[in-house]
């Protein structure tokens, strides 16, 4: 990887979180081609899903290019590869199985490529003590390294592209823009006005306490949800299929469907809402991103194991502020409580709001400490040079 050489990347997706996992391995591709040059090739098993996010991908093509990205299809684990086909960096997302067939093409190369493990974001200390260590294949003469995104300076920090926060302020300081675009998701005038909050959350998320907590509040709100979103809950709320352009007002509440949008369009929709609430991993860190208070439902794991993560992660994010903690626990279902009881969710967020400005100064705060740890994109690149010289 000399300054006349194009790198070439390999980066192998197995969609399990349905958005999340080829919505960072997108955004990832997408900056490692266009800010570094570096011929990326993603191989993915999951088209559908892929479409959601980027909608000009077509589902009938084994091989595309999107973007100036290779994208392929990757039905299986079949398959003959030869030293040609091996790129230099290697990199199997949440430590997926990458074919055999190509690990076996990856030991015949000289020199041998870089291989590494991108692992999911965690705020768990045991992190920074893994990052950057080395697997060795058990048969083969190759070495794995584990990568980890993070939120400190001894880890990969966090996926961002470099332009992104003069496109944040540039967007949030205009407000005919604001308008522009929410009035494009079909919120109307009235609703501008309101608190705007998005929701983006698993099937098993509290969404009907946390309905019945706005709607008998003394704040109006708008809920926008993209749809096929908390399907169940929204429905049950309209009480007929929750469709885009549905809408539906009851008490201070009013809950608007809207179009499923590429990931350019869900960044401006975190930037345009008062508070977000999201998902998994990718939205959840473009919500840390987006400067705006956010309420994170992190993906559920056997045995409760992501109330571990979460906590690990409140204790560095919003140490001292109680609402949020109090919020976001019961949110994920990790303290208990009786949802039946609409009081708890209406006190919880009650308290919440009243800290919103608090909690938008902690998250402006956030930003620019997480900024300071440079971005994933880089770090992965200057840490796969290291291994190649």
């Amino acid at each position: 990887m000399t300054p006349d050489q194009t790198t070439t990347l390999a980066l192998f997706c197995k969609v399990v979180d349905n958005y999340g996992d080829i919505g960072i391995c997108w955004r990832l591709a997408r900056q490692l081609q266009h800010e570094h040059g570096v011929k990326v090739t993603l191989w993915v098993d999951d088209l559908p899903s892929f479409r959601r996010i980027c909608p000009a991908l077509a589902l009938d093509l084994d091989v595309q290019q999107l973007l100036g990205v290779t994208v392929r299809h990757w039905p299986d684990q079949e398959g003959l590869f030869s030293v040609a086909d091996v790129a230099d960096i290697i990199i199997e997302f949440f430590a997926c199985d990458i074919p055999p067939g190509y690990i076996a093409a990856m030991a015949q190369c000289t020199p041998r490529p870089v291989w590494l493990n991108l692992e999911g974001l965690s705020a768990e200390q045991w992190v920074e003590g893994c990052h950057r260590l080395p697997s060795p294949h058990p048969r083969l003469s190759l070495t794995k390294h584990f990568f980890f995104p993070g939120f400190t300076d001894k880890t990969g920090g966090l996926l961002r592209e470099a332009s992104l926060e003069q496109q944040r302020l540039q967007f949030q300081s205009d407000p005919g823009a604001i308008a522009a675009f929410v009035a494009s998701l079909g919120v109307t005038e009235a609703e501008m006005a309101s608190l705007k909050v998005s929701l983006f959350c698993y099937p098993d998320a509290p969404v009907a306490a946390l309905f019945d907590a706005w709607q008998g509040g003394a704040t109006n709100i708008t809920c926008l949800v993209p749809e096929g979103v908390a399907g169940e809950a929204v429905a049950a709320f309209f009480g007929v299929a929750a469709t885009v352009g549905a809408v539906q007002t009851r008490g201070a509440l009013t809950v608007r469907v809207v179009p499923f949008v590429a990931q350019q369009d869900y960044d401006k929709l975190l930037w345009a809402c008062d508070v977000n609430f999201v998902r998994g991993e990718d939205s959840f860190v473009r919500a840390q991103w987006a400067g705006q208070p956010f309420i994170w439902h992190i993906y559920p794991q056997d045995e409760n194991l992501h109330h571990v993560k979460l906590r690990a992660f409140l204790q560095r994010h919003a140490a001292g502020i109680d609402s949020a903690v109090a919020l976001s626990l019961l949110w994920n279902g990790a303290i208990a409580a009786d949802v039946a009881a609409p009081a708890n969710w209406r006190a919880a967020w009650s308290q919440f709001a009243a800290d919103l400005p608090t909690v938008t100064a902690l998250s402006v705060n956030w930003q620019r400490q997480m900024l300071e740890n440079g971005d994933l994109a880089s770090n992965l690149l200057k840490f796969s040079c290291s291994l190649r010289r």
